[in-house]
This record gives structure tokens, sequence and C-alpha cells, in this order.
């Protein structure tokens, strides 16, 4: 999202998006998520050969990366370093269907709670666009 919005406040961001409106927001969402996700692809209405673009995705797929990384080595190194403990009352078993609910809604919402924003953003933009068209300056590029 704040590489998004880095492209979108930028003269050079915004240079490198040819439809305007919500489809040229879509499109640099979906680049900058996909350069993070290490996948690397961008729908053709984006000029991203651009040096803005290149170090912008570059540090993209840099922050996704190693981002994740450095967390989950963390959280390993911590739980290494703890002592096993026996299995009490308070303790969750693995194998109920307790466990398999609360693992499968935590999955649903993380998820849910990745793409809803996006989703969001791009219809209210679209839904909004009419009403806050007038009150935007003019930009160059619609």
């Amino acid at each position: 999202m704040l590489g998004t919005a880095l492209a979108l406040v930028t003269d050079a961001g915004r240079a490198g998006i040819s439809n305007p409106g919500a489809h040229g927001f879509s499109e640099v969402l979906y680049a900058v998520s996909s350069a993070a996700n290490n996948n690397g692809s961008a729908f053709g209405g984006l000029s991203v050969n651009t040096p803005f673009y290149n170090v912008l995705l570059s540090v993209c797929m840099f922050f996704g990366r190693f981002g994740v990384i450095l967390p989950v080595l963390a959280i390993a190194g911590s739980l290494v370093a703890k002592k096993r403990q026996k299995a009490g009352n308070g303790t969750l078993p693995t194998s109920g269907p307790l466990f398999i609910g609360l693992l499968v809604g935590t999955v649903l919402l993380v998820g849910a709670l990745t793409f809803v924003p996006a989703l969001a953003l791009r219809s209210g933009s679209r839904t909004f666009a009419g009403v806050v068209r007038p009150l935007m300056p003019r930009n160059p590029l619609n």
C-alpha cells in the first residue's frame, strides 16, 4: 500500500499510468503487490520500464522478501530457545474440531484482512468518482 501511495502522489509515478481513474489505481496496486510477492507482473496499461518504477518495484521486492523472512527467523529462534512443557488442563488439543475451526477461521480472517482493503478502495473509488472528481484539481493525464 505504501508503494502504491508513493506512485500515485509523485509525478514520476503518475507518468507511467495510461488509464486514468480507478483502473489506473488498480494497475499500480497490482504491480506493487505482485512485486512484493516476488511475481513481478503488471497490467499492460502501466509503463513500468521507467527508472521510478524499476526502483520502486525492486524496493517492494526486497521488503516483500526480507520483511517476512526476518520476523519468521526471529520467531523460530525464540521458539527454539524455549523449553518444552507438558500438556496440561489449559492446553488446546490439536486433534479436535475446536482446533480445526480456530485454524480455518484464522486463515479466512487473515485472508480477508489481506484483500478486502484493496477491493474496498477500488470499488469505492469507482463509486465516488463522480462526487469527488469535481473537487479534485485537474490531472494532466486525464
